[in-house]
């Protein structure tokens, strides 16, 4: 295989796993923020919610970090596109992501309850949000975003900020919603105890059975929707953009790449399997199985996805034939062996430190100590 393809290749599954990560990592905080007053009934309840991620969660943001750096230098023409076009969803994402640390860090610190009960609110919204927008992204990948290119490769970004709000976009926002629910739920299992276990125990399994609802909806929903087909263009592995090719729409072509491949439907049937097995994990009480599991249901979501939209990353709902994909929108060889190299060194150390760092703040968090220690959340 040629290297330049192989590592075209290489950065699509890096990205999914990059994506994955956020989803799995920073997506169990923002479930925590979700559910912080609805399994913390008075204040101390709460601390303990915020103190059960209050050692990760400013770390786990490094997959957030990761997910952007990934995009901007492997896939930059994808990065300048989104991001110029979807102006107005990446501000609300990151003043989400602002007030979410400052919701961490503020609130406990004046014992005032109209003060904490704002942050409260702040939490819960700035958990909430970003998931549903998240989702929502992944979403109108596959429904085509409303962008096209110049004859200089500029791009023009034509669509709405409610018109990504649309129906299909809104399934898959709740469906990662209640995924970041159950992660949220399986840890405050495993390190709150007493009845925000118990709470949270409830509001994991009512998460599980809607998210098997909406992610069968869903795949009804895709089998029956316009996918994009790539007819003609450049071989994958030469240097190419998105005035190079001819795309088509067919109803039912984003299920073509599991047709041509059945093995790949393994790829749904995990994100079931995971979810399943979080169910049963969950009225088992048994919480780091649960955890795990949500992760599976997670991988087998978003690879879900992934694996139906391959070859494309980003369609254009405007002219389909400068749809971007992985052969078109990525970095140049020499971009490639130097992130690879880069990655070959740092991402074994970030999973070592985050693994290190699970093991040392693992066990139930003391909600007597809490009440003492005016430096925790």
């Amino acid at each position: 295989m040629d290297l330049y393809l192989a590592l075209k290749v290489l950065w699509w599954l890096l990205l999914g796993v990059l994506l994955m990560g956020l989803a799995i990592m920073v997506g169990m905080d923002m479930g925590v923020g979700t559910l912080l007053r609805f399994v913390g009934r008075n204040d101390t309840e709460r601390r303990v919610c915020l103190n059960a991620i209050g050692p990760h969660w400013d770390g786990n943001q490094v997959w957030f970090i990761l997910g952007g750096g990934a995009i901007f230098a492997a896939f930059p023409l994808i990065y300048a596109t989104a991001f110029s076009g979807l102006y107005i969803v990446m501000l609300l994402l990151l003043w989400t992501m602002i007030v979410r640390p400052l919701g961490f860090e503020y609130r406990s610190k004046i014992a005032s309850p109209a003060w904490r009960e704002a942050w409260d609110w702040a939490l819960l919204v700035s958990g909430a949000v970003p998931m549903i927008i998240y989702g929502a992204g992944m979403g109108n990948m596959l429904l085509g975003v409303p962008y096209h290119f110049s004859w200089n490769m500029r791009s023009y970004y034509t669509g709405s900020f409610l018109a990504l709000l649309n129906p299909f976009a809104v399934l898959c926002g709740l469906l990662s919603l209640t995924l970041s629910i159950h992660m949220g739920a399986a840890m405050l299992m495993g390190r709150a105890g007493g009845a925000v276990a118990r709470r949270a125990r409830a509001a994991s399994s009512g998460a599980l059975l809607l998210a098997l609802v909406l992610f069968t909806a869903g795949g009804v929903w895709v089998s029956r929707m316009h996918g994009y087909v790539l007819d003609a263009g450049p071989a994958p592995a030469a240097a190419q953009n998105p005035l190079q090719q001819t795309v088509s729409l067919h109803a039912g072509a984003w299920l073509g790449n599991f047709r041509a491949q059945p093995l790949l439907w393994a790829v749904p049937l995990l994100g079931y399997a995971g979810m399943l097995l979080a169910l049963a994990s969950v009225r088992a009480r048994r919480s780091t199985l649960a955890w795990w599991s949500g992760a599976l249901a997670w991988i087998g979501v978003i690879g879900t996805a992934g694996v139906a939209l391959f070859p494309f990353m980003m369609p254009s709902s405007l002219d389909p034939s400068q749809s971007l994909t992985v052969w078109n929108s990525v970095s140049s060889l020499t971009t490639l062996l130097w992130m690879t190299g880069f990655t070959l060194v740092f991402v074994p150390l970030i999973l070592w430190y985050t693994s290190w760092a699970f093991w040392v703040m693992r066990g139930e968090v003391d909600a007597k100590a809490l009440e003492s220690d005016e430096h925790a959340y």
